[in-house]
């Protein structure tokens, strides 16, 4: 009996109480939903908060933080280019060149600084001053004796700019060899749209950004070349030449050049013309002023201004122009060299016709780097 009354006490207490855990489960479940969906929603309120939070519940570590470059990098750098050096043969180089686009479709246009020297470039300092600032407007490109080994800082700007080249006799075909070596290295580079080519002796007569603006939207090139009937001129003329080149396409002009992608194009490309000159202009006939000036005249005659950019001084008599040394440099002279002329530019009058000029000596770093301020 004992186990029966036993066995009936418990039995009505059971239930109550597993009643009881139920609805305090239930009621613990809702309570704990709801003080989620009230935290959720804080959370969101409160983004450092949020993130504080999955900071601390997160499974897996954070990323290393970025290290700094070991060595920093002087400010000059930060206007370099790539370097230009490359194993390609002259014909490799000229076959893939012929090859690039004829226009430039998209991006910035730029213009290309190609220098023609048998050694060191004296004015380098004054051609930095005149490309700080501007990086991705320019390029430069550098032909010197393929024997001249001396080391570019690398904070220069011409670091890296030197193209494989060859050797370069004056008035020889190699001259010309290696203005289109120059060309064909610039317009592997398809945003290079205008090409100069300048010499060790050349300076800039104003600030980048006159000489950009001047060049780039012209629709013109500028190569001086005209008819000289006299010995200098027709005299070189070989009778050779014809058909493919005949008395009335010869024209003289000047090796300082600037010309647009479409005809820096057609240069390098050109076989037929440049074998007919390799052959038959021979000194006293000179390549570097007839080669280009006749092929211009032949093809592009409507798309040159038949002018120069690059002031020289003739006035003296012999093969070569006269240099100017330390002493005659001043502000006079540099103004009469940037406004003293008269010229068509887009159809205007303008006493604006020099970008540059040659031949100065070496001498005269120091005040041209005093008086040209390429900031204004």
């Amino acid at each position: 009996m004992a186990m029966g009354i036993e066995k009936e006490i418990v039995r009505p207490f059971s239930k109550p109480l597993a009643m009881n855990n139920l609805v305090f489960h239930a009621i613990s479940f809702v309570i704990g939903l709801s003080i989620g969906i009230l935290i959720g929603l804080q959370l969101k309120s409160f983004p450092l908060l949020s993130q504080a939070f999955s900071l601390v519940y997160t499974t897996s570590p954070p990323p290393p933080p970025l290290l700094p470059p070991p060595h920093p990098l002087p400010p000059s750098s930060l206007e370099q280019h790539e370097s230009v050096t490359h194993n390609m043969s002259d014909q490799e180089l000229l076959l893939k060149a012929s090859k690039v686009p004829r226009t430039q479709e998209f991006g910035r246009p730029k213009v290309a600084f190609m220098f023609l020297t048998a050694g060191p470039l004296p004015f380098a300092p004054l051609w930095e001053k005149f490309f700080k600032g501007n990086q991705g407007f320019y390029t430069i490109y550098v032909h010197s004796h393929p024997d001249y080994n001396k080391t570019i800082p690398q904070t220069s700007l011409f670091y890296g700019r030197r193209i494989p080249s060859q050797p370069v006799h004056w008035g020889t075909a190699s001259m010309i060899d290696a203005e289109r070596r120059l060309l064909a290295n610039a317009l592997l580079d398809a945003s290079n749209q205008r090409f100069v080519l300048l010499s060790d002796s050349c300076i800039p007569l104003f600030n980048f950004k006159k000489i950009y603006d001047y060049l780039v939207p012209s629709n013109l090139s500028f190569l001086s070349l005209y008819d000289d009937p006299g010995k200098p001129g027709r005299g070189r003329y070989n009778p050779q030449m014809s058909p493919a080149i005949n008395l009335t396409d010869w024209r003289k002009g000047s090796q300082w050049f600037e010309m647009h992608r479409e005809m820096a194009l057609h240069v390098v490309s050109d076989a037929t013309y440049y074998s007919i000159f390799r052959q038959y202009c021979r000194p006293p006939c000179y390549n570097d002023e007839h080669y280009i000036p006749t092929l211009v005249n032949m093809f592009y005659g409507e798309s040159n201004s038949n002018r120069s950019i690059t002031w020289v001084d003739w006035s003296r008599v012999g093969a070569h122009p006269r240099k100017f040394e330390s002493s005659e440099i001043n502000e006079e002279l540099l103004n009469r060299l940037r406004y003293g002329s008269e010229c068509i530019y887009n159809g205007n009058t303008t006493s604006m016709c020099f970008l540059f000029a040659r031949k100065f000596s070496p001498g005269t770093l120091k005040p041209l780097l005093r008086l040209l301020d390429f900031e204004n």
